[in-house]
C-alpha cells in the first residue's frame, strides 16, 4: 500500500550509479532519466545523482552520505554474477549486517532456471546473496531480484531490468505532491530576457524557474523557460504573467 506524506512533507531521493563501465564511457547511462521521470510522477523530488566506480570504499562512503541526506536512495549497477559485482556486499557493510544467500531469492531463481533447463551455478547463486534484513525487489525480466534495506533501494544496471525493479520498489514508498510544470518558448537568446526573467522569479519565490538555451536547425538561438511548483492555480498565474511581460516587451513567444 502506498504511503502518503503530509501536505508539507517533501519526499526526496538520490540516485547512486555504480560501475567502472559508466565512468569509462563504455556504457552510456540510460537509467537516470527513467528514474527521474518515474519519481517526478510520484511526487518524489530527485535532488542528487552520483556516479562511483566499482570500489567498495567509494560505494560505502557515497551510500552513507546519501542515505542520511534524502528520504530514499536508489542504486543501479553491480548486482550481477561476476567478481566485480560488489554492490550487495558494499551495501551490507554500509548497514553493518551480514550478507548471505536468501532462500526466497534462491527459490525464485531456481524455478526460472528449471523452466529454461539451466543449472544453478556458483556465479548465478551470487545474485541470490542479499543483506540480512533486506526485502526483495521483484524483477519480471530476468527474475534475479534487487532488494531494499532501510531507505535504500538496490537495482540492476540493465535498463529493462532496472525499470521492472523500479516499478515494484516504488509501489509502497511515501509520495509527496506532484510537481507540475509550465513551459514558455521565447524566440530570443537568454541574454535578451535574463533581467526580465530574474525579476519575474523574484515575484514568485515559491515557484522554481529555469532558463534553457536552445539552437534551432537554422542556427538561431531561442530560450525555453520552465516554471515548476505543486499548485496548479499558482503555476497558471505565474505563467500568464510571464507571457504578458514578454508580450509587453514585444518579445516573440511560441
Amino acid at each position: 500500500m502506498t504511503a502518503l506524506s503530509s501536505p508539507q512533507e517533501r519526499i526526496t531521493a538520490a540516485v547512486l550509479v555504480i560501475g567502472d563501465e559508466i565512468l569509462s564511457g563504455r556504457t552510456k547511462d540510460q537509467n537516470i532519466g527513467a528514474i527521474a521521470d518515474h519519481l517526478t510522477a510520484l511526487g518524489i523530488d530527485l535532488k542528487e545523482v552520483r556516479v562511483v566506480s566499482d570500489d567498495e570504499v567509494a560505494i560505502i562512503a557515497a551510500l552513507n552520505a546519501l542515505r542520511g541526506a534524502y528520504s530514499y536512495v536508489f542504486t543501479t549497477g553491480g548486482i550481477g554474477p561476476t567478481h566485480d559485482d560488489i554492490t550487495a556486499d558494499a551495501v551490507a557493510k554500509a548497514f553493518g549486517v551480514p550478507i548471505e544467500v536468501n532462500a526466497e531469492a534462491r527459490a525464485l531463481m531456481q524455478a526460472a532456471l528449471d523452466k529454461r533447463g539451466l543449472e544453478m551455478t556458483v556465479s548465478r547463486l551470487r545474485m541470490a546473496r542479499i543483506p540480512v534484513g533486506a526485502a526483495l525487489v521483484r524483477n519480471e525480466v530476468s527474475v534475479a531480484p534487487g532488494f531494499t534495506i532501510g531507505n535504500v533501494i538496490v537495482m540492476a544496471g540493465v535498463p529493462s531490468i532496472m525499470r521492472s525493479m523500479l516499478a515494484d520498489a516504488t509501489r509502497t514508498l511515501k509520495r509527496g505532491p506532484r510537481v507540475l510544470s509550465a513551459m514558455v518558448d521565447v524566440m530570443h537568446p537568454e541574454g535578451e530576457i535574463a533581467e526580465l526573467f530574474r525579476a519575474h522569479a523574484g515575484n514568485f519565490p515559491d515557484i522554481a524557474m529555469g532558463s534553457y538555451p536552445q539552437v534551432s536547425e537554422s542556427g538561431s538561438y531561442w530560450t525555453q523557460l520552465v516554471l515548476r511548483c505543486t499548485d496548479q492555480v499558482r503555476l497558471d498565474v505565474a505563467a500568464a504573467q510571464l507571457r504578458a511581460m514578454l508580450a509587453e516587451r514585444r518579445l516573440t513567444v511560441r
